[in-house]
């Protein structure tokens, strides 16, 4: 058995949290706490009205989702998975950007958290002793945990009886694998975004969160954003008139692209699960290209720029237009390359009449691409923040917004000026993680569900495909399938080594 497998297993061992709360008085003689006014950890809630969670993926994304639920009072982590054990190379938005957020979550008498850091620190052992001291556990014994870390999501799984939900925010290529697997061991799941790495995938997930009847949501905020639903509210009334064409453009990437295989393998770094990383992909050697985090870049495990801003604006999109599949998709890019998505690309997605809607294209500019600036705008006004942003093209007007929608204008500033708001028709949200909790408890589904989310995720990534293709692809939603190239229509699905299917 290995190190930390080992470890694992004695974690499992120890008292956890869950049992020290059942047994009561006689294990508050045994067990130390340290006052939460000091820790500063939630408030009392009952266990009977907590929703215990498992955080898998605990690099940089999956380390500040997880403190966003430590912080609510009924959302209690009880254990964290990664193949990672530990390291200090993890991008993050800014210089001590996540040491400083589990100072700020910690409270002063942990000000001098992670000064021994030298970098962005994450993995299984930093996000199990963030956990356990933000609850507050005294390590009354050697063997004792109050959160439980694993390597393997299986084994998470299987020992984690009464877990009442995972956090799910690996690589692409694990999205659906865990999060089906969680569905399917009766677990409410919360998702990182884009939903799948595969168009198949965001099918089969939609179809298992509704087989499994499980609360999922997935980490969009702007489906729980006041902005999508005045922008919603805006066409909805026709403050542009029907709206033929949506404008969207990125800056990313960030990281690097267009590039091809390195010929050489290095040494695994100490703590790493390489194989497990590389999960159902086929296994290649380790190098640091792939990590951290420009595994976007590469085909078998990211989904480019697409995948990692287009699920935010496409929710925003699908709702304002209440649009379903597309019947084609093509796109153009700077040069192919076998293994890694291009520098930059520009994507058409076609959408069917719906109703007494019209047909609407949705042209996606990344790689710093932009479309034409408005003839609407005046001179000197910026056409978006950080070069990113939408535009609504209507029969009757413009509207430009944030990229996923925030802060919509019409364009001239005249008409905006003129403009008198419609009433506000659609419920409002009390909240992306109050949404899943209450849908975890019995209510109503959180509204970035997996369900909904399918249906946006299966026309976002045709667009990587129509980039690798080159050509417009003709789609059949209803059979999964690209009717009009059977070497494109491959790429619909995954791919899985033995062992790994879904």
């Amino acid at each position: 058995m290995s190190a930390d497998k080992s470890a694992a297993k004695a974690s499992r061992k120890g008292m956890g949290r869950r049992r020290f709360l059942r047994e009561g008085a006689g294990a508050a003689a045994a067990w130390s706490i340290v006052p939460r006014s000091v820790l500063g950890g939630p408030r009392n809630v009952p266990p009977s009205d907590q929703v215990t969670i498992a955080a898998i993926g605990v690099g940089s994304q999956g380390t500040r989702v997880m403190m966003d639920l430590l912080k609510i009072p009924d959302a209690r982590v009880v254990a964290v998975c990664d193949v990672n054990k530990e390291s200090s190379d993890y991008s993050e938005w800014g210089t001590n950007e996540i040491r400083d957020k589990e100072r700020s979550l910690l409270g002063s008498a942990f000000s001098t958290w992670g000064s021994w850091w030298k970098g962005a620190t994450c993995g299984r052992e930093p996000a199990r002793r963030l956990v356990e001291a933000y609850y507050g556990l005294a390590k009354a014994s050697s063997d004792y945990q109050g959160c439980n870390a694993y390597v393997d999501y299986r084994e998470l799984l299987e020992q984690e009886k009464d877990l009442d939900a995972v956090l799910v925010c690996t690589v692409d290529h694990w999205h659906a694998p865990i999060a089906i697997a969680a569905m399917k061991k009766g677990k409410h799941v919360f998702g990182q975004k884009p939903m799948t790495h595969s168009v198949a995938e965001a099918r089969r997930m939609g179809e298992v969160a509704r087989e499994t009847k499980r609360a999922t949501q997935l980490a969009v905020g702007n489906a729980a954003s006041e902005d999508t639903r005045r922008l919603t509210e805006w066409v909805a009334a026709g403050a542009i008139g029907p709206v033929r064409e949506v404008h969207n453009w990125s800056s990313r990437p960030f990281w690097p692209q267009g590039i091809e295989r390195p010929p050489v393998s290095e040494p695994v770094p100490e703590g790493f699960d390489w194989d497990l990383w590389i999960g159902p992909r086929e296994y290649r050697p380790y190098n640091h290209v792939y990590l951290p985090f420009i595994w976007r870049a590469w085909y078998d495990f990211g989904t480019g720029c697409l995948g990692d801003m287009g699920n935010y604006s496409f929710d925003t999109i699908f709702r304002v237009l209440k649009l379903g599949a597309p019947i084609a998709v093509e796109a153009s890019s700077t040069p192919l390359f076998k293994e890694s998505y291009p520098l930059a690309s520009l994507v058409h997605y076609y959408f069917p009449a719906r109703g007494e809607m019209p047909p609407v294209t949705i042209h996606w500019y990344d790689g710093s691409l932009r479309p034409p600036r408005p003839l609407e705008l005046e001179p000197g006004r910026e056409m978006s923040r950080e070069n990113e942003g939408m535009l609504l093209l209507g029969d009757n007007g413009k509207i430009l917004c944030g990229f996923d929608g925030d802060h919509p204008q019409l364009i001239p500033e005249a008409k905006m000026k003129d403009f008198k708001e419609p009433a506000k028709t659609l419920p409002r949200s009390p909240g992306l993680y109050r949404e899943w909790l209450d849908a975890c408890k019995g209510g109503a589904p959180a509204a970035a569900n997996f369900e909904f989310e399918s249906t946006v995720v299966e026309a976002l990534l045709l667009g990587n495909i129509a980039v690798r293709a080159g050509k417009k692809l003709e789609w059949d939603s209803a059979a999964l399938k690209i009717t009009n190239d059977a070497e494109a229509g491959k790429l619909v699905e995954d791919s899985y080594r033995e062992g790994y299917s879904i």
